[in-house]
């Protein structure tokens, strides 16, 4: 975990807070948090660190990585970043096939055996990353992790990414980002509570 990054977020003011209405996650779940990872793209500085982050990250638990692959949309411009300072091929990955044109669903140059990391912006369930690992596997390629900006921390996740025998690793997640916002004053201590109760009782409830 780095605190840059999360200073990163709360500095793009990508972190918002709304219990009336709650924030509806792809998932379904309902939220009072909503991390927005794409508000980086404003802030050149901050993506800059944010993808700096990343490379370390990918060097030093897949250092045999050759390939980066975004999931789409969101860690697309991610994973671009990230290729340039690895200096390596990129490539991403839709939800699902494409209805015209050649019908992809991987975008990019595919070769069977290429060790890939996938980038994605945020992990909450982990369900577009599990997608993409499914879509790059059935091409032959060989996917070493997932590395994402911001993590929920959710049981759920973990779970999931076990049972496929996968490997995640996060820049950050909920609690260092409240930790930090707490610090900045970017959120009310009531707020900070309301959020800390949520959490326990999603993590239980997806235990």
């Amino acid at each position: 975990m780095t605190v840059a990054a999360a200073k990163a977020l709360l500095k793009a003011s990508a972190v918002q807070f709304s219990t009336d209405p709650m924030f509806t996650w792809a998932s379904g779940i309902q939220s009072p948090i909503y991390c927005d990872n794409r508000l980086l793209m404003g802030y050149p500085e901050l993506r800059e660190r944010v993808a700096h982050e990343l490379a370390q990250l990918i060097k030093e638990k897949f250092p045999e990585a050759g390939v980066v692959a975004g999931t789409a949309t969101a860690g697309i411009p991610h994973a671009a970043w990230v290729s340039t300072l690895l200096n390596c091929p990129m490539l991403y990955v839709r939800s699902k096939a494409k209805e015209h044109g050649r019908g992809n669903q991987i975008e990019g140059r595919v070769n069977q055996g290429d060790k890939v990391v996938v980038i994605e912006d945020l992990i909450s369930t982990g369900g577009s990353s599990l997608t993409a690992v499914e879509a790059l596997r059935q091409k032959g390629v060989e996917v070493l992790g997932v590395v994402s900006i911001f993590s929920y921390g959710l049981p759920k996740a973990q779970q999931a990414f076990d049972q496929i025998g996968i490997p995640y690793y996060s820049l950050t997640n909920l609690e260092e980002l409240l930790s930090e916002a707490g610090d900045d004053g970017k959120l009310s201590q009531s707020q900070m509570l309301e959020i800390t109760n949520w959490h326990e009782g999603l993590k239980q409830k997806n235990a």
